[in-house]
């Protein structure tokens, strides 16, 4: 797998972040470093779900942490998605903090009534009285012929639901930022990861520190185009941006990071210099988040167009199994560049 390495420079992050000489460590080691950072300074947080406690440790993010908390603290569950959200959403309007590990987003349907009507109401309903503190991580993407059921990115459902908060970083830095923001936040918060970018290498401090929701990031700055790139597509959008600078196009690169609440502002602030506008998702079109980020710009940025909207997407069919159907399924860098050709004009 092609990952293993900084696609992102020391440079850029720093640039990005404001922030000097901060440590490289992988996105692993990333949310490894938070979970064990929440379970020390606050004893009512707890990590549940499945694999946390197997020799894998969920990807090597939860490694080792049941023998350093204990099983009261860090444990695994039954494949029963919908009952043990319910008792995730239990034990965090009892008081307690649940980091509820749904390994396979394609499951979270399973447990969308627990989700959407108990988690997402409940602070509403009881006006303001009861907060559901519960972050559901959980992984999207592809890889080992994962095919229909074990491959989609269905972070969109979520954004639907008044009361969640969705969040799906892609740099260690904001791995480890944003789980510690989303534990504290006191809201029901759906944390999705790529499971491609575990081996994914960056820059982030040893102290705890939080990442502020709602509140994105230019990964590049550029004046011809701005590319809205998601999770593991923010590097193929760096990458498609430095095959497209060869060709003298200069591409803006903005991270939502979060993507409700989303910030609007450092996309129109963007579009407005650029008055192009490209989106890569890693999830089905219609509907989705990259229909959002284009609503957004139809609605409130519309006099900055020059060009219509074009959206990088899967395709509206279901995930295949076949490795070679899945490097054709599955967009990267070259389509997010032909479509940046296109809205030029190239």
């Amino acid at each position: 797998m092609p990952w293993t390495k900084v696609l992102i420079d020391k440079s850029e992050f720093e640039n990005t972040l404001g922030k000097q000489g901060l440590r490289g460590l992988s996105y692993r080691q990333a949310l490894l470093e938070a979970h064990e950072q929440l379970l020390e300074g606050d004893k009512s947080v707890i990590v549940l779900g499945e694999g946390v406690d197997d020799p894998g440790g969920v990807f090597g993010s939860t490694l080792h942490l049941h023998k350093k908390f204990g099983r009261e603290r860090v444990y695994d569950t039954p494949i029963a998605e919908n009952g043990l959200t319910g008792v995730a959403i239990g034990a965090a309007i009892a008081g307690l903090r649940p980091i509820f590990v749904h390994m396979r987003t394609d499951f979270l349907p399973m447990c969308m009534d627990q989700l959407a009507n108990h988690a997402a109401k409940w602070n509403y309903m009881t006006g303001g009285q009861v907060n559901v503190p519960l972050v559901v991580r959980s992984l999207i993407g592809r890889g080992w012929g994962s095919a229909a059921q074990h491959a989609q990115a269905l972070y969109p459902l979520f954004t639907h639901i008044p009361g969640l908060k969705v969040v799906a970083p892609a740099t260690p830095y904001d791995a480890k930022g944003l789980l510690i923001s989303a534990v504290k936040d006191g809201n029901p918060v759906m944390f999705f990861e790529h499971r491609w970018l575990y081996e994914f290498v960056g820059y982030a401090p040893q102290e705890m520190y939080e990442v502020p929701f709602g509140q994105g990031a230019v990964r590049r700055a550029g004046k011809d185009v701005t590319i809205v790139a998601v999770s593991l597509m923010v590097y193929e959008a760096v990458k498609a941006a430095r095959q497209l600078e060869k060709e003298g196009i200069d591409a803006e690169i903005i991270d939502p990071r979060t993507l409700k609440p989303l910030d609007e502002k450092i996309i129109l602030q963007s579009l407005a210099k650029t008055g192009r506008l490209v989106i890569a998702d890693n999830a089905a079109p219609f509907n989705g988040f990259a229909a959002e980020v284009a609503a957004v710009a139809a609605e409130k940025g519309f006099g900055f167009l020059k060009a219509p909207v074009k959206r990088v997407c899967l395709p509206d069919t279901p995930v295949p199994a076949s490795p070679t159907l899945e490097q054709a399924y599955y967009p990267g860098a070259e389509r997010i560049a032909a479509a940046v050709r296109e809205t030029l004009g190239k």
